[in-house]
């Protein structure tokens, strides 16, 4: 049987009873619906899941569908339907390349589009729901085709209406609404603002917006790099934590937090998590802290899912007994508990 640890970014994961590759909508929905009612795994790009060492009994869908249609309005812009499968980077690299702006914050985050809605991935201030106008998905409850809506995503941080119902739809493509120019929207995070020499509100190149991004994302070791065992990671495992005003004001005045509109208060899990004692290069067995960022958990070589869950749940439990905060993992979790 296959090893799934071929196809994951953490390099981890048993043998799985079944995989089959599929290219095309068509093909999608021909595997999902000859697995019934089995179990069924999506794997995109692999960099979003940590998979048990016993690997997954069901039927592995590997989707690597890329087709891309585009409608270009020389005043609203560009409306782009794209495939599951395209890579996410490649997406975002092409998209600047034929002069969109947009999606330049995004740069470098792994995985593909089909992902994207899923987890509504954003970085540096900015969420990928932000241009998202539609979701094509396969609802395997009713076993139809159904098309959703912006608003019927239900998008909010790190999450969506289909990461609420774990295992119904699978997404086939996604639409994007984004704007031609050169230049980014006003920048609105501070890290970036200072890598780009500009003013919290200003505006910047979108290629050296990307350029920025990148450069960010491989100093704490959140770009792939297959030579680099300290980037063998799922990128952040843990989503910052969004909390009251009244637990925000408990914690220390050094703990980075960003009011929301709802009253709520959104805080740093790096920031916790090096605070309660758990360290960059720290080891659990084969697993290890990115000597990079804390965020990451990586394999630093010869790791089981075992060993990364073991740290995963040794930083979420120190997090928990220092600041009374436990951490969700943002890393979809197959056969794994923390």
């Amino acid at each position: 049987m296959t090893e799934l640890s071929q196809y994951t970014s953490f390099h981890v994961g048993g043998p799985a009873k079944k995989i089959i590759q599929v290219s095309t909508q068509a093909e999608i929905i021909a595997a999902i619906e000859a697995a019934g009612d089995s179990p069924i795994l999506i794997l995109g790009g692999g960099t979003n899941v940590l998979v048990s060492d016993s690997g997954f009994e069901g039927t592995v869908i590997r989707i690597s569908n890329n087709s891309v249609e585009a409608e270009v309005d020389a005043c609203s812009g560009a409306t782009l339907t794209i495939g599951a499968g395209e890579d996410w980077d490649s997406f975002v690299a092409t998209s600047i390349a034929r002069g969109f702006a947009g999606l330049e914050t995004l740069s470098g985050i792994p995985g593909t589009v089909g992902a994207a809605p899923i987890q509504n991935i954003g970085a540096y201030g900015h969420e990928v729901s932000e241009y998202i106008t539609r979701v094509r998905t396969y609802d395997r409850e009713k076993k139809e085709v159904k098309t959703f809506t912006r608003s019927e995503c239900e998008f909010s941080y790190r999450s969506s209406h289909f990461k609420s119902h774990p295992g119904r739809y699978v997404v086939l493509e996604v639409q994007f609404q984004i704007r031609l120019g050169e230049l980014s929207d006003p920048i609105t995070y501070a890290e970036l603002a200072k890598k780009l020499g500009v003013e919290m509100g200003d505006k910047a190149p979108v290629t050296k917006v990307r350029e920025a991004v990148l450069a960010l994302r491989s100093a704490k070791g959140m770009l792939l790099t297959p030579n680099d065992k300290d980037s063998w990671s799922a990128g952040s495992f843990f989503t910052n934590p969004i909390i009251s005003q009244q637990a925000a004001d408990a914690l220390p005045n050094a703990a980075p937090k960003w009011p929301l509109t709802d009253g709520r208060v959104k805080i740093s899990a790096a920031w916790l998590i090096e605070n309660s004692g758990i360290h960059k290069g720290d080891e659990v067995g084969g697993a290890r802290v990115s000597t990079k960022h804390v965020l990451a958990l990586t394999n630093a070589g010869n790791a089981t899912a075992a060993d990364i869950a073991s740290l995963a749940r040794k930083a979420r439990d120190q997090v928990r007994d220092t600041f009374g905060i436990t951490l969700e993992a943002e890393v979809n979790l197959i056969g794994v508990e923390i």
